[in-house]
């Protein structure tokens, strides 16, 4: 009996050691008022955002805030603060928890069979399991392509972010512009009123020409109203694509030096804008690592035909007699060569292989879509342009017609009314174009305006997150 103890506590310390190395739970609660008071907490002059937004330009941002937001810092604050990329970055972590899984070696078993009734009785059986065919290889290099696919998914939120950044900014941008413009009409609107009151107390016009004058004074400042409620509208949109309450962009100024700028067509050749769809879409190259990875499933399951093997030493002690023993197990592959499980795989490749073609076909005609729109839409912009400077032209003669005094101050203002009226026109020309080229850019999901350096690649740093000790 003391021999058998022999053999067992030092067995004993061994499971006892390998208990040790094993992680423990850790909570991890969630309070709704905690995380809703930290959201509200949240503004552009964080500090940490600050160190994150300098990480990603290369450069210090001094002095903090920054005096002006534009396209690629929003992006990056909202980078830093959007949940739905924390949503992405977990689900990274998810893929790269499988690539362990799939790299991990079966552990050995061991079986202990103790003598009944008789206590000098022990048996102790040792197998250490060996895979077979590769199937471990398969295994990684399927999980390697889905954690690749992962971030590709990641990367492509991050743009959907950056898509809806642009769209924001635009939106408050552009009006801005037209609430300018909307003023400068008033104060003309305003002198023509006050002009014609005068006419008017002479009884040189009709009153109903007063009168039109009014209602389209009223008009315009419904108009004012309604693009201050725009305005409002816009930055409550831009901060919620940013990820921070409304309040948090007090204070802030917002800037798109090249809004007015758009590329040329000239440069978005057709050959280039399908080039970049098919290579640089994320989905698409998305869409490839899936096939990778059900690929390598397929060779996995196709490698589940051939068993595995369980080897080991045997050890027996009966009375005072020790007995030693060497044994080899495997499945017998009698009724069953896998043939199930390789006939999901090859249907499973066959639908991956199928959803890449669909979404490239999608994309291509997406491309050209996205390009013939904005093309018109720069057509209608030159348009815009060229009756605006006829009417310049217009207001220099209608100038110099008064200085000569062959004409009267309420003709400048009609000529002003019409300029600004045609900057109206522009503005529209000039967001269907700015619009059409955000549906471009998101058909080849890359920066096309040469002033919009900012590119979203899966290796980007900012993909990586900020730090995780930050308030959130």
């Amino acid at each position: 009996m003391d021999a058998i103890w022999k053999r067992l506590v030092p067995l004993g310390g061994i499971l006892f050691l390998a208990g040790c190395a094993a992680q423990r739970y850790q909570a991890a609660p969630i309070v709704a008022s905690d995380t809703a008071s930290r959201f509200v907490s949240r503004s552009l002059v964080d500090s940490g955002l600050q160190l994150f937004v300098e990480q990603n330009l290369g450069h210090s941002v001094s002095p903090w805030p920054p005096a002006t937001w534009d396209l690629q810092t929003l992006s990056l604050a909202a980078l830093y603060f959007n949940p739905a990329l924390d949503s992405a970055r977990a689900r990274v972590a998810g893929t790269e928890a499988a690539l362990l899984t799939a790299g991990a070696r079966p552990n050995p078993t061991l079986s202990i069979a103790p003598g009944i009734p008789t206590p000098y009785l022990l048996t102790l059986d040792f197998a250490i399991p060996i895979e077979t065919a590769g199937k471990r290889g398969y295994r990684i290099l399927a999980a390697r392509s889905l954690d690749q696919a992962s971030r590709f998914d990641l990367a492509d939120s991050a743009w959907t972010v950056r898509s809806g950044i642009r769209a924001a900014l635009l939106n408050y941008i552009i009006a801005s512009q037209t609430l300018e413009l909307f003023r400068s009409e008033e104060k003309a609107l305003q002198d023509q009123v006050s002009i014609l009151e005068k006419i008017l107390s002479v009884g040189e016009i009709p009153r109903q020409n007063v009168d039109l004058a009014r209602i389209e004074l009223s008009k315009i400042h419904l108009a004012i109203s309604t693009t201050e409620g725009q305005i409002d509208e816009a930055k409550a949109t831009l901060a919620a694509a940013i990820g921070i309450p409304v309040a948090g962009l007090r204070g802030a100024q917002f800037s798109w030096p090249d809004v007015d700028n758009p590329p040329s067509a000239e440069s978005l050749s057709p050959e280039i804008v399908q080039r970049e769809a098919v290579v640089n879409r994320l989905d698409i190259r998305r869409a490839l690592a899936q096939y990778a990875a059900a690929e390598a499933g397929l060779r996995l399951e196709i490698a589940k035909q051939y068993p595995d093997i369980n080897i080991g030493p045997g050890y027996t002690y009966e009375e005072t007699h020790s007995f030693f023993t060497v044994a080899a197990s495997s499945t017998i592959p009698l009724f069953n060569r896998n043939q199930g499980p390789i006939a999901e795989a090859e249907a499973r490749r066959k639908e991956a292989a199928a959803a890449f073609l669909e979404r490239q076909a999608q994309v291509i005609a997406r491309s050209e879509r996205a390009l013939a729109v904005y093309t018109s839409a720069l057509k209608e912009l030159s348009e815009a342009e060229s009756l605006r400077k006829l009417q310049e032209n217009q207001l220099q003669i209608t100038q110099q017609a008064i200085r000569s005094g062959t004409d009267i101050r309420l003709s400048l203002d009609s000529v002003q009314i019409q300029i600004l009226i045609l900057d109206r026109a522009r503005i529209d020309a000039l967001v269907r174009a700015q619009r059409a080229l955000g549906e471009l850019e998101d058909a080849v999901q890359k920066p096309l305006d040469p002033g919009a350096l900012f590119n979203i690649v899966p290796e980007s740093p900012a993909l990586k997150g900020p730090p995780k000790d930050r308030n959130r």
